[in-house]
């Protein structure tokens, strides 16, 4: 193909996804169907993991629950029972290992077969401004946040690929997206984490296979206890079932990108084109230098 018609192509496609974006603000999208999926879910103990859990419950699935809390993935299980769902199971994990990753990733296997749906949600906070910030807490956010995310991949992205069929989800933040003053380790885990996720998704494309999706979450902060003591200045804490529903909702959708509140998508913009003091200037306005002054976490942090 020459350069005229690679070009006219690019012109061609660009107005098509241009007017096809515009057009689901209006048209909602089709919703596909995931009955007899195996949706593995980790952090599945509390917080978002275990809604999201809850919103899969009636849809068929069955269910695999990772988390370092035992007695918290057991209570999802029930919950997940009450809400019509015919197989759970749960696992006691640590995401942050790797060997045991991979053990309880051959155990699920072996037990109920492959995972066609991996939500990659395990995530913890230290709280604390870096120089503060014991190395120890520092390597454990990376290790849950971002390096679990390579391990179950590794495990259950094979056979995704040898099916052409599968989603992988990666739950970050839109401390993802942007630096927030008291929390560098977190940041820098969400934005390796949605680097991760980026980069498998193109992996995906060049190789061929269109049938695994991928979807990236970057809400802003849930009301879940992982950052309770915060007060943001102007955007205000999400509900977590409003948000458990919304992803659900773009995991159905294949949508590439979830930004909550949609404000984000904005904010975002707004980051690439505007000078750095001003950025600085917006930063301070929507509370981003002082959210964590007051925070104090969940009184014991889990997965």
């Amino acid at each position: 193909m020459n350069f005229l018609l690679e070009t006219l192509e690019l012109v061609f496609l660009s107005i098509y996804y241009i007017l096809e974006t515009c057009l689901r603000f209006f048209i909602r999208a089709r919703r596909k169907n995931v009955t007899g999926e195996v949706v593995l879910i980790t952090g599945a103990g509390s917080g978002i993991g275990r809604l999201i859990a809850l919103e899969f419950a009636g849809l068929g699935v069955s269910l695999v629950l990772w988390d370092i809390n035992q007695e918290g993935n057991k209570e999802t299980a029930r919950l997940a029972r009450e809400k019509g769902v015919a197989t759970v199971h749960s696992y006691l994990c640590d995401c942050s290992d790797k060997a045991e990753v991979y053990r309880v990733a051959d155990q699920v296997k072996r037990d109920i077969g492959d995972v066609s749906i991996l939500i990659n949600n395990a995530g913890i906070v230290t709280g604390k401004k870096f120089m503060d910030a014991p190395d120890s807490l520092i390597e454990k956010t990376i290790e849950v946040n971002t390096m679990s995310h390579f391990w179950t991949c590794k495990a259950f992205l094979p056979a995704m690929m040898a099916n052409n069929h599968g989603h992988l989800i990666c739950i970050a933040s839109s401390a993802g997206l942007i630096g927030v003053n008291g929390l560098a380790d977190y940041c820098a885990s969400k934005f390796a984490a949605v680097g991760f996720a980026e980069s498998v998704a193109l992996e995906l494309l060049a190789t061929g296979k269109d049938g695994v999706k991928t979807t990236i979450v970057c809400p802003y902060f849930v009301n879940t206890g992982m950052f309770d003591g915060c007060g943001p200045n102007v955007l205000p804490i999400l509900d977590p079932d409003y948000v458990a529903n919304k992803i659900v909702d773009a995991i159905l959708t294949n949508q590439a990108y979830l930004l909550l509140p949609r404000s984000l998508y904005f904010l975002m913009a707004l980051k690439s084109i505007l000078p750095d003091k001003l950025t600085v200037q917006l930063g301070m306005y929507f509370g981003a230098f002082q959210f964590m002054d007051a925070f104090q976490g969940r009184a014991k942090k889990a997965q």
